[in-house]
């Protein structure tokens, strides 16, 4: 991760740059919301993987900033509508939007974000790009829905919630990665080498979510611990952990998923069946094959600066803590 942010420096700040222009509006509540959610500490993943996949293919023009911002717009805009549909109160450890400013704003403030980062895109000029974005976007857009659909569904299984999780997550980040490889004008096949690496490095990434949900401190995390089960969320680790428990435990993991509100001490019957049954332990496999099968996607490029700090990029995201 330090590897990649030193290499990235300049570009990363004339990335954070461009936030500010993007978000120029006569309308004062955009730029307070926009701003607002764009400063709350992302991790600024996809800009990332964009300005890297930009360097490895030999890029060397100045479109990557604006995409690089781009992405992270489309990032924020689901964003802000995942906080409105779950009913959020923290995001990244503060409060989120719609608690300050309420869900119209929350939803309105997000379709701007879309509406923009369209605007910057065909202001581009490149077809290519503009295709992969849109199609990316409208997968996200059917992730959702997805997850919505299979809420307290017990029955997901493993397939159906990978399903969700290349609409819904994964997509962007392939996206993202492959943009940089349009910039540069690779191959075909290495074009596909960089689709497909941040499609693994972003299954792997909520894989790595779903873990965290059920372990993690929310100070460090920056949500609560099991929100994803306290929303009717059926992800790895409980569904592993449904997998192979009994019928009388999957009978009281229903009633838990279905309550109104989810108990301390509810929380922690599941957290005990998903221990018992090595759901985070799987989950966390799972996210570590994944990323050594995301770099050795990368093999038919030569080796660089930008292919070892992506190495490190995938790496950071089986190692991180929020």
């Amino acid at each position: 991760m330090e590897n990649a942010l030193k290499l990235l420096s300049g570009d990363l700040e004339k990335v954070e740059g461009q936030f500010k222009e993007f978000l120029n509006s006569d309308v004062y509540l955009v730029r307070k919301v926009g701003e607002y959610v764009i400063a709350s500490g992302g991790k600024r993943m996809r800009p990332m993987l964009l300005l890297l996949c930009a360097k490895l293919s030999g890029y060397q023009g100045e479109q990557h900033v604006g995409l690089g911002a781009v992405v992270e717009f489309l990032h924020t805009a689901t964003l802000l509508h995942d906080d409105v549909v779950d009913d959020a109160v923290l995001r990244r450890g503060n409060a989120s939007a719609n608690t300050l400013w309420g869900n119209q704003a929350s939803v309105l403030v997000g379709d701007f974000l879309f509406a923009k980062s369209f605007s910057i895109m065909v202001r581009g000029g490149n077809l290519d790009v503009l295709q992969v974005l849109a199609d990316a976007t409208t997968r996200m857009a059917e992730g959702e829905i997805m997850q919505l659909v299979g809420t307290c569904d017990l029955s997901m299984d493993e397939a159906r919630y990978l399903d969700v999780v290349r609409s819904k997550t994964a997509v962007l980040i392939s996206a993202a990665c492959e943009v940089g490889g349009i910039l540069g004008e690779v191959s075909s096949d290495q074009r596909a080498a960089l689709r497909d690496f941040g499609m693994d490095l972003g299954i792997a990434f909520q894989f790595m979510d779903d873990a965290l949900d059920y372990v993690a401190e929310e100070a460090e995390f920056g949500k609560a611990r099991g929100h994803d089960l306290a929303e009717g969320k059926m992800t790895l680790p409980l569904i592993h952990a449904l997998r192979q428990c009994s019928a009388e435990e999957h009978r009281q993991v229903e009633e838990i998923v279905e309550q109104d509100e989810l108990s301390p001490e509810a929380l922690d019957d599941v957290c005990a069946l998903i221990d018992r049954f090595g759901g985070i332990e799987h989950t966390r496999r799972r996210a570590l094959a994944l990323v050594e099968q995301a770099k050795a996607r990368l093999a038919g490029f030569p080796d660089s600066v930008a292919r070892e700090a992506l190495f490190g990029l995938a790496d950071y995201v089986v190692a991180r803590r929020k």
